[in-house]
C-alpha cells in the first residue's frame, strides 16, 4: 500500500469526486452504462474473450470497471481465467469503494472477498492492483494486455497519466492485435497512441461526451 490514498468528497452522498483532481470517478448520468460503452464496447468485449484474457488499466478508481468486465466474463460463459492488471496511484480505501459501488446493482462484488487490497484472485480471475505513479510501475511489469483500459481523470486535470512515454509503454504492454479505449478523444492522447503503434478512431462518446478514442494495434 501507499500513503498516498484518494482524496474524496461525495456529491449527493454517492457519487465519489477527486479532490486531487476535482473529476467525479463515474459518470454523474450512469456509470454502469458508461463503462459498458467506453471500456466493453470500445474494445469489442465479451466478443474477443477466450482463453486466458488480459485487461490492463490506468486508474482502478472504485473498481467499477473490474466488476463490470468480470460480470461480463461470467455471462460470456467463456473458459479459462480473466486476467485483470491496474495501475493506480491514489488507491481507493476499500470502505469508500464499498460504498461508490453500491449504486449499482448485479455487480459481483463478492469479489473482493477473495484476497486483500491490492490482490484478488478466484476460479475465473486474477485481480492486481499495481500501487504506485504508473509512469514508473508499468516500466517494471512484465506483462502484455490484451485490452486497455485508459480511464485516468481528465487530461486536462490530470496530464501525467497520458503523456508520450507513458502512452508508449501502453503500445509496448500490448499484446500482438490488442487493443486500448478510453472516453477521451483528445487530439494530443491520440497522437501519442498513434505513435505508440496504435491505429485510432474516434467514435461516439457516452451521454454528454461527443467523442471517444478506440484503437487497435498495429
Amino acid at each position: 500500500m501507499t500513503d498516498q490514498q484518494a482524496d474524496l468528497e461525495w456529491r449527493d452522498g454517492r457519487t465519489p469526486v477527486s479532490v486531487q483532481f476535482d473529476d467525479p470517478y463515474f459518470s454523474l448520468d450512469d456509470g454502469l452504462a458508461e463503462t459498458r460503452h467506453v471500456f466493453l464496447d470500445g474494445n469489442d468485449l465479451p466478443a474477443r474473450f477466450e482463453g486466458d484474457f488480459h485487461v490492463g488499466e490506468l486508474g482502478f478508481g472504485t473498481g467499477l470497471n473490474f466488476l463490470v468486465t468480470l460480470a461480463a466474463w461470467r455471462a460470456a460463459g467463456v473458459t479459462g481465467k480473466l486476467h485483470f492488471t491496474s495501475f493506480e496511484a491514489f488507491p481507493m480505501p476499500m470502505a469508500d469503494m464499498m460504498r461508490a459501488l453500491q449504486a449499482f446493482d448485479g455487480l459481483p462484488i463478492d469479489a473482493f472477498e477473495h484476497g486483500t487490497f491490492p490482490n484478488f484472485s478466484g476460479p475465473d480471475f486474477k485481480l492486481q492492483v499495481i500501487i504506485g505513479d504508473a509512469r514508473k510501475t508499468l516500466t517494471q511489469w512484465d506483462g502484455k494486455a490484451d485490452a486497455w483500459y485508459l480511464d485516468g481523470f481528465s487530461p486536462a486535470k490530470n496530464p501525467e497519466l497520458w503523456g508520450d512515454d507513458l502512452m508508449d509503454q501502453i503500445g509496448k504492454h500490448t499484446a500482438k492485435g490488442g487493443t486500448c479505449a478510453t472516453y477521451t478523444a483528445a487530439g494530443f492522447v491520440r497522437r501519442a497512441l498513434v505513435d505508440a503503434g496504435f491505429e485510432i478512431e474516434r467514435t461516439k462518446g457516452f451521454g454528454r461526451k461527443r467523442h471517444m478514442s478506440r484503437g487497435t494495434m498495429k
